[in-house]
Order: structure tokens, then C-alpha cells, then sequence
């Protein structure tokens, strides 16, 4: 009798060997309609499973061309609109129109550096550690992730940070501060503090139009998602898979779209590609401000891409308001003497009055410094 009941054992404990380990299940998304879940994992949309943080049934990560730089910490992005909601609609040069039911997120993470969980690298792209439907947390640290959630009121943001275990984020209506040290590719150290923004902060740059307050998101239109991305099934571009995927209708052929320079980080550039970089950059991360209808407008300082040469677009235009912001300078641009130009002082200080963007960086972007500083020094004409 011991001898059948032995083998038996055996036998369940070969058959409890052989079984495949089992896998949880994507997340799935929700659309919530009132209230500020205290989860994260709540919405659906990304959570940890395994080593991973893997994407929610349905849910599309996406890139931009040239991106906002926030401290150098990489970003995955993603979008979804339950089924049933209709697909955005398309807008040449706006951010797309998103039906009630929308979730934007944005993950905000870093490669760790060689000493620690709070030494994080400044070097990297979202497709290191991203193979299209899941983020390798095997050397990265999260640290937030934005939500943005379109109700019938209108949008609403909400800060997630995660915890130091990096299994679960947790809402933090009022921000946070995280103590990090950047390490640089040349391996030099900075201490600085990260900040994620209270929910009054998200209003500073996701309010568009200054004249009706109203939130909007900032990235997806058409010039910025006019490009390529690394799918799980290979490359694609962005504009036709969200046509294809019905979560976009109304979109010309990607060749008849507008589309914004893809730049990361080039400092070599020259000509057209200098100025078409520059643009960019200038678009994306100063232009949700500095537009005819942003919470710059007063400024006289538009840097949306159609804006022409001119004043408007800084060329010998003396400052309104800006006080020690400008850096003793008398210019936002002196066309061939960078040295002179307001806009290099607001992008290589650390003062935080003075820098530019004024929110969202607490380093300087030495790359974006170094483009505009080169893209100043290739104009022509002086102010007289």
C-alpha cells in the first residue's frame, strides 16, 4: 500500500513539474467615467505582469517624432478608445478631436546606471526596452505615469507614481519629488529632483487656449505621429496604423500629412536639417505656451512651425516681461551671436525662474541647447 501511494505522489509531482507556468492576463482597460481611482492598474491600461510592464488588451503605444524632454527620462506612450466610442477625428494641424471614452498615458521611466536604483542614465530610446507590447523592467526604474482621460466635461489628468517595489502606482493628486542622480554618457553625476506635477501643474501645459481653460493633450496631431514606429509585427507608420486600427478617421495617405523632424539628439546637423530639427523641437516643447491662443500669448512669441521668420518667432525681439530671464541679453534671437540670445540663456540655465521650459526639467538639455545654439549661429542679418 505505502509503495502505491509513493508512486502516486511521484506521478503528481512529475505531472505539477511538467505544467506550464501560468500566465496572468492582460490588463483590461476601463473607461471611468467619475471619480480618481487610487490605482493605477484600475484604468487597465499598462501594469506589471512578470517582469514587464505590458500594455492592455487593445491598447496602442505610440511615439513622437521629436519628443518633449523631461529630464531625459524616456516615455512610453500610449492610447485607447473603448469600442463603441468612434474613432478621433482627424485635424490637418490641431490635436486630433478624441471621443468621451478616450485614455492617454504616459509612462515616464530611466535606464539605471551602474550604482543603484536611484543612479539613472541619461542615454537611451523607448525602443531599448520596448519590443511593442511590453517594457523590459529588467534595468529601468519607473517613476510616474500620467493619465489623461477624456469625460463628458472635458479631459482630466492624474499622477500615478510608482513605488520602489515597481509593481503598482498609486494616484498623488498633489505631485511628488523623487531624489535621483542622472549619470551622464561621459559618466560625469548630477543630483536633482524629479518632479511629478500636481494636477493644477497638468492645467499650465495641457490648456491650449487660454480663453477657455480647457485641457487638451498636447502630442497626438498629425505632424508628430506622421512617422515610423517599432510594432511587435515590424515597422509601421503611425498615422496608417491608427487609420487601420480604427482609433483615427479622416487621415490623408501619410505622404499628404504634415509631418515634424524626427530629431534625438543630433548636435551635427546643418542647413535645412538644422532648421527643420530646430523647428521641432521648438514646436513641441515651447509651442503649447508660446502660440496666438496658449497661456503665452501675451508674449508675442509663437513658435508653432507655420509661423514665419520674423519677430514673432524671436528674431531681434526684446523681451516684455521677462526680467533676470533674460540673461542681461537684449534679444530672444541676435541672428549669428547665440552668446547674445535670450533663447540660449532660457535653455542652459538651471535657474527656476529663468529656464525654459519653466516646467517639467529640473537639468539642462544640453542637446537642445547645443541645436539652438547652432541653429542661431547659421542665421544671417544681425539686429542693426
Amino acid at each position: 500500500m505505502r509503495l502505491i501511494l509513493a508512486a502516486g505522489l511521484a506521478l503528481a509531482a512529475a505531472a505539477c513539474a511538467d505544467a506550464p507556468e501560468a500566465v496572468a492576463p492582460a490588463p483590461q482597460p476601463a473607461f471611468i467615467a467619475e471619480g480618481r481611482p487610487a490605482a493605477l492598474e484600475a484604468w487597465g491600461q499598462v501594469a506589471v505582469r512578470g517582469d514587464a510592464l505590458v500594455l492592455g488588451e487593445g491598447v496602442t503605444a505610440y511615439d513622437l517624432n521629436t519628443a518633449l524632454f523631461s529630464d531625459y527620462a524616456l516615455k512610453l506612450r500610449t492610447v485607447w478608445i473603448p469600442d463603441g466610442a468612434g474613432p478621433a477625428v482627424y485635424h490637418e494641424t490641431g490635436v486630433f478631436d478624441f471621443p468621451v471614452g478616450t485614455v492617454i498615458t504616459k509612462t515616464f521611466f530611466y535606464p539605471l546606471a551602474d550604482g543603484g536604483f536611484d543612479q539613472v542614465s541619461a542615454a537611451g530610446r523607448l525602443q531599448d526596452h520596448f519590443d511593442g507590447t511590453q517594457l523590459d523592467l529588467a534595468g529601468v526604474r519607473l517613476i510616474e505615469t500620467r493619465v489623461l482621460v477624456r469625460r463628458e466635461a472635458g479631459w482630466e489628468a492624474l499622477p500615478y507614481v510608482w513605488d520602489d517595489a515597481q509593481r503598482a502606482a498609486s494616484l498623488q493628486r498633489t505631485g511628488a519629488f523623487v531624489e535621483l542622480t542622472l549619470i551622464s554618457a561621459a559618466r560625469a553625476a548630477q543630483d536633482f529632483t524629479y518632479a511629478v506635477p500636481d494636477v493644477n501643474q497638468c492645467a499650465a501645459c495641457h490648456v491650449l487656449d487660454a480663453r477657455d481653460g480647457a485641457l487638451s493633450p498636447i502630442g497626438p496631431r498629425a505632424r508628430h505621429l506622421n512617422g515610423p514606429f517599432a510594432y511587435a509585427d515590424g515597422p509601421g507608420n503611425q498615422l496608417a496604423r491608427w487609420v487601420q486600427a480604427g482609433l483615427l478617421a479622416g487621415a490623408p495617405e501619410p505622404e499628404l500629412a504634415p509631418r515634424a523632424a524626427v530629431w534625438e539628439g543630433d548636435v551635427t546637423l546643418s542647413g535645412a536639417a538644422l532648421d527643420a530639427a530646430s523647428r521641432a523641437w521648438l514646436d513641441i516643447n515651447c509651442a503649447h505656451c508660446h502660440s496666438r491662443t496658449g497661456p503665452a500669448r501675451t508674449s508675442g512669441l509663437y513658435l508653432e512651425p507655420w509661423e514665419p521668420d520674423g519677430p514673432h518667432l524671436g528674431r531681434c525681439k526684446p523681451p516684455i516681461a521677462a526680467g533676470t530671464g533674460t540673461g542681461g541679453r537684449p534679444f530672444s534671437i541676435v541672428p549669428g551671436a547665440p552668446e547674445q540670445s535670450i533663447f540660449v540663456h532660457r535653455l542652459e540655465t538651471e535657474r527656476l525662474s529663468d529656464m525654459m521650459p519653466e516646467l517639467g526639467r529640473s537639468v539642462t538639455h544640453h542637446e537642445s541647447a547645443a541645436l539652438i545654439t547652432a541653429w542661431i549661429s547659421e542665421m544671417s542679418g544681425g539686429c542693426g
